[in-house]
């Protein structure tokens, strides 16, 4: 038998040898690299904790402080009841209330903000109509406060439809202006008001691709929302207003919304229909506010939104200090429809600005979300969400000084209100949704 020659071979085993040792040292040096942050960090527990917490870490600790602020208005303002022997809700049944109603919404923000926009963008549609539904279902079978039915009670729990309507509406719009952003430059969605013209083609055209799919769902929630709430069908008017604009509407479409809306405001008016005449009462009371002298009028015949401006002149700039609102007693609601007006009162002009600058704040981290995400539907509810959000903040902070009619619209997760809290966590949650997968690149594959 004839020796083999393997002396080629070895060489180049030793050859390739060093090629795989400088293969494996990188591998090992990934695989350091991938445990060293846990380390570093402080352990995976820790990892496994923030990731419950995905998305924008700012709006993160925007939320909580809110939130914080919350729990302290709702605690002092509702202090006057440990004191009224003719009540039957204390002080800590409010807190335990709010503090129940807290965890709901911290429950309901975290589980959102894990789906994926893509289902939202799914059930846009079907969760409007519900919402619609469910918001006519309160004229029916609703609970009445103030002569207004606002409530239904599903399974033991109470809450507002028109809340979620509000936010539902939002999600409709950023779909369906998604879907037509190729072509919402050239499109038409406002018929003429010779509405004896509507039967040529042209019109036809307009109501079928324009009007029913863009503007009668604004429309509709709108009316749904108008006879128990009528400052919050302004407030989707408004949201919607400025969605159309940043979806790309025309300048003169948007002009022929406002007149046909000036229209239906002028019929409301003379007819009296929903709330009109509790509408027409504040508006003659603002006007009085400010067109006559108040400063002879007894304490006991102020209006809220006086005694939420003394409320503020008191409070100056450093406040009463916590627990020492004397307004509080003469106010209905300062714990929702004046929250802000007690918080600059015990807390002071100072920490009020820093409050407006977190609402202000979520609306800037909106936008920044807004630009960032690559695809149109999320984009548009990130930024819609935001600026609900913002405007009903707005509202309630405009009331506080009179500088509109008292509308009855709380300061988003902080006033006393469960519907109003829930909804808006639930909005913010879709918002954290859609920076967590911007961050993530899984809006690639969204279809």
């Amino acid at each position: 038998m004839s020796e083999v020659d393997y002396s080629k071979h070895i060489r180049r085993v030793d050859e390739a040898q060093p090629q795989q040792n400088a293969t494996n040292v990188a591998a090992d040096a990934t695989d350091d690299v991938a445990v060293r942050p846990d380390m570093v960090q402080g352990g995976g527990l820790i990892n496994s904790i923030l990731s419950l917490f995905g998305g924008d870490r700012v709006l993160w600790v925007i939320i909580i402080a809110l939130m914080t602020i919350s729990v302290l208005v709702v605690y002092s303002s509702t202090a006057k009841m440990a004191y009224n022997p003719r009540s039957a809700i204390t002080t800590m049944q409010f807190l335990k209330t709010q503090f129940f109603t807290l965890g709901i919404s911290i429950i309901a923000l975290c589980v959102v903000h894990r789906v994926n926009s893509r289902v939202y963008r799914i059930w846009a549609k079907p969760l409007f109509w519900l919402a619609v539904m469910l918001t006519l279902m309160v004229y029916f079978t609703g609970q009445t406060t103030n002569g207004a039915a606002r409530w239904i009670s599903i399974m033991g729990f109470q809450f507002q439809p028109s809340e979620m309507l509000k936010v539902a509406t939002v999600a409709f719009l950023a779909r369906v202006l998604a879907d037509r952003q190729s072509t919402i430059r050239t499109l038409q969605i406002v018929p003429s008001m010779k509405f004896w013209t509507w039967g040529s083609p042209k019109q036809q055209r307009i109501i079928k691709e324009g009007f029913i799919p863009i503007l009668l769902p604004i429309l509709i929630a709108c009316l749904v929302i108008f006879p128990a709430h009528t400052s919050s069908a302004v407030l989707v008017f408004g949201m919607s207003l400025v969605m159309l604009y940043i979806g790309r509407v025309r300048w003169v479409e948007l002009f022929r919304i406002l007149k046909w809306a000036l229209v239906g405001v002028a019929i409301v008016a003379l007819l009296g229909l929903g709330r009109s005449q509790t509408a027409g009462g504040r508006i003659s009371t603002w006007i009085e506010v400010w067109t006559t002298d108040r400063t002879e009028v007894d304490v006991e015949d102020l209006s809220d939104t006086e005694r939420s401006m003394i409320a503020i002149h008191k409070g100056g700039i450093m406040g009463r200090g916590a627990g020492q609102s004397a307004v509080r007693v003469e106010m209905t609601h300062p714990e929702s429809d004046y929250a802000f007006a007690f918080f600059v009162e015990e807390y002071g002009l100072g920490l009020s600005i820093i409050l407006i600058a977190l609402y202000v704040w979520v609306f800037f981290r909106a936008i920044e979300i807004f630009e960032r995400c690559p695809k149109k539907f999320p984009a548009m509810l990130s930024l819609g969400v935001a600026l609900l959000i913002t405007m009903q903040a707005l509202l309630h902070l405009m009331v506080t000084v009179n500088i509109i009619p008292e509308t009855g619209q709380t300061l988003p997760l902080i006033s006393r209100g469960g519907s109003s809290m829930l909804f808006t966590a639930i909005g913010l949650g879709m918002i954290l949704s859609v920076s967590r997968q911007t961050a993530e690149g899984s809006h690639e594959e969204e279809r």
